[in-house]
């Protein structure tokens, strides 16, 4: 479905555009964000994500160290160049609708390239539409096959309508080799949609988080395709988004051959992989979770109820409620290519 007539329509340019006018933020400011500890949770579940299917295929090869490809959907500026890079694959494709982020990350790899002495896999980025456009048809090379696809925050743009739903299922089977895996975060359509209802109206979140549905939505069973609410998170993101409803995205994926082999949400994924050694060191490493008590949090005392009554104790790592509600909306997913 390559370039069809119905590429300006839908939400993608405003999706494209909101992500494109992002600034971008150096270190400094990223370390004095509100939502530090909740970026680096993110990044921690998406790394423990990774590293857990990375684990599978190289279990599958008869050679260890055998080449793995990966295909990024929604790679947005890179942000995961590093985690790929840590995790020792050997070629990745990212792919995006956003052109000025796809540029941003082109950059982004070339530094770190740099700083590698060239020691990289190798990578390429486009900027696609994966919901309106064939993937296949961007690569140098047309015929690779991919062992990971990975969409992270991102696979909830394609539920905008059915067409665009299979166009992405789509391209990720024929992108992937037979026993590959298709992994990644989406938010949680019955969480958000009990979260609605307690609410009594037509919006919940707290400080950092909000979603806004249309009033006139309210009350009435959401679609199944279309379902549109607008997403704000401060800093980050402030744009219209779709519910996905799961026991559909299974049933398409069936139909191009996938099968889901795991879901769960954040903070059930996160109390199982936690204590597991790569884990702890990870949450460590990545500082995604904040130290309390601490002369400097993230927000105000209030916020730390939960772990008032270690006080007095050591130290734990916890998370501000604002942030653990923000982050607590997501869930993780991995489906298999059978055929």
């Amino acid at each position: 479905m390559s370039g069809s007539s119905a590429e300006g329509a839908g939400l993608g340019h405003v999706v494209a555009k909101h992500y494109d006018n992002l600034p971008e933020r150096g270190r400094e400011q990223r370390a004095e964000s509100r939502i530090i500890h909740m970026r680096n949770f993110n990044n921690w579940i998406k790394s423990t994500l990774m590293n857990e299917y990375l684990e599978k295929v190289r279990n599958s090869q008869e050679d260890k160290r055998g080449r793995i490809r990966v295909l990024d959907m929604g790679c947005g500026k890179g942000g995961d160049l590093q985690k790929w890079q840590r995790a020792g694959v050997s070629h990745v494709v990212g792919v995006d609708i956003a052109a000025t982020s796809i540029e941003q990350c082109k950059d982004r790899y070339h530094e770190m390239k740099g700083r590698n002495r060239d020691r990289v896999y190798a990578g390429e980025f486009y900027a696609v539409d994966c919901t309106k456009q064939r993937t296949r048809d961007f690569y140098r090379d047309k015929d690779i096959m991919f062992d990971i696809v990975s969409c992270q925050f991102a696979f909830h743009y394609c539920f905008e309508s059915l067409p665009q739903a299979e166009c992405m299922l789509r391209n990720i089977s024929e992108n992937l080799k037979k026993g590959g895996y298709f992994i990644g975060t989406t938010p949680d359509s019955n969480d958000i949609m009990a979260r609605l209802q307690s609410s009594g109206s037509n919006s919940f979140g707290n400080d950092i988080f909000s979603v806004t549905f249309p009033p006139e939505s309210v009350g009435k069973t959401p679609p199944l395709f279309g379902a549109q609410y607008s997403f704000h998170l401060t800093e980050v993101v402030d744009c219209p988004e779709f519910l996905v409803h799961f026991p559909t995205v299974v049933k398409l994926a069936e139909k191009f051959g996938l099968m889901m082999i795991g879901k769960q949400r954040f903070q059930n994924y996160f109390q199982q992989r936690k204590d597991q050694p790569e884990g702890s060191k990870l949450l460590s490493k990545m500082n995604a979770l904040e130290s309390f008590p601490s002369q400097r949090l993230s927000g105000d005392e209030d916020q730390y109820e939960h772990v008032m009554e270690f006080k007095g104790g050591e130290q734990v790592g916890t998370m501000s409620r604002d942030e653990w509600e923000a982050l607590t909306i997501y869930t993780v997913f991995a489906f298999k290519k059978m055929r």
